[in-house]
């Protein structure tokens, strides 16, 4: 559906608005976040850009004042702005927003909206209540001047096919990671050969359909689309030891890293990658991030010199098949690819 916004109306958002504010946060530390799928399950929402801002998630039994699903949250430090279909808990800085016609359609078409203002709300400048309120958003609008909240609702469902489901409904694979032995990242005797990206200058990057993969959190680490040759392989990793340092992501197409941004190639003799175990690998790498912050760099030698800690066999090898089968476990593991 193609949009033209000529006949759109300006409207002052907290004019459409029921209620603004600020739930009592929980402490991420007075938390035990779930390793297993459990339907008793309550989104722990920060202000993280990523995920939905779902930091992690947590049984509904270890907490109190669960807000009710169907409200829009915004970290306001952040301007992390993300529609909460379901109830939830939220960490500092959380603001809720709550109105009548809000409902997954509208939510996701609105929060879209409201992540267009966030530059305005960068360095240091908080997205407080007040500014929120006096944002202004250019709507659809009826006959009579109104918002066409029903436009909005079908403009939404024609971007969609169907639902994604999953036959995946039981408790995933346990596990012990005491029972994990630590596998060198790369180097001699490493698992990976790691190899850096290259400086591609924002004005010299030609429009294109190639990956171009960033320092960054989000989007499977796509900071653009390009018209240059890819530089690395599909079915390996890409690790950022700069800017987001630690961003770890399977990439399944040929792309072009930056420099900021090392590609990681299992070696042959170590196994075959494949989308779950590159999944289940970057998920452990992501937990060593804390190891390279304040300004300490995850440069190429100690990456290299890196260990992770992986299921292993009997013969003291990494258990690709246990990591394949873990993530294929989980709901909607059934739906990866070999």
């Amino acid at each position: 559906m193609k949009i033209n916004t000529s006949c759109w109306k300006e409207f002052r958002f907290g004019s459409l608005i029921d209620s603004i504010y600020k739930v009592v946060p929980y402490d991420s530390e007075m938390l035990e976040p779930l390793t297993y799928w459990s339907e008793n399950a309550v989104p722990y929402v920060t202000r993280t850009e990523s995920d939905n801002s779902v930091k992690d998630m947590v049984l509904a039994d270890d907490a109190v004042n669960i807000e009710d699903g169907n409200a829009i949250t915004i970290g306001d430090t952040t301007s992390t702005i993300a529609y909460q279909p379901h109830p939830f808990i939220t960490g500092e800085h959380i603001i809720v927003i709550r109105a009548k016609w809000l409902d997954n359609s509208t939510g996701l078409f609105i929060t879209t909206l409201l992540r267009r203002e966030r530059y305005r709300y960068s360095y240091g400048r908080a997205y407080k209540m007040n500014l929120i309120k006096d944002t202004k958003l250019l709507l659809p609008v009826t006959t009579d001047g109104s918002p066409d909240w029903q436009w909005m609702e079908d403009y939404i469902a024609s971007l969609h096919s169907k639902p994604l489901t999953t036959k995946n409904i039981s408790q995933p694979l346990p596990f012990n990671i005491n029972e994990w032995k630590w596998f060198k990242l790369g180097g001699t005797g490493g698992l990976f050969t790691i190899r850096k990206g290259k400086r591609l200058t924002s004005d010299d990057q030609a429009e294109g359909d190639i990956p171009y993969i960033g320092a960054i959190d989000s989007d499977n680490g796509v900071a653009n689309h390009i018209g240059q040759q890819p530089i690395h392989e599909g079915n390996t990793i890409s690790l950022s030891y700069n800017g987001s340092v630690g961003e770890a992501f399977y990439q399944p197409i040929p792309y072009w890293a930056t420099d900021d941004v090392n590609a990681l190639y299992l070696r042959p003799e170590q196994g075959r990658l494949t989308p779950a175990i590159g999944l289940f690998v970057c998920t452990v790498l992501k937990h060593e991030k804390y190891r390279y912050s304040y300004g300490r760099k995850w440069t190429l030698e100690n990456m290299e010199d890196t260990e992770i800690k992986l299921p292993a066999t009997s013969e003291g090898n990494p258990d690709w098949q246990w990591m394949e089968n873990y993530i294929k476990s989980l709901p909607y593991g059934d739906r990866l690819g070999n």
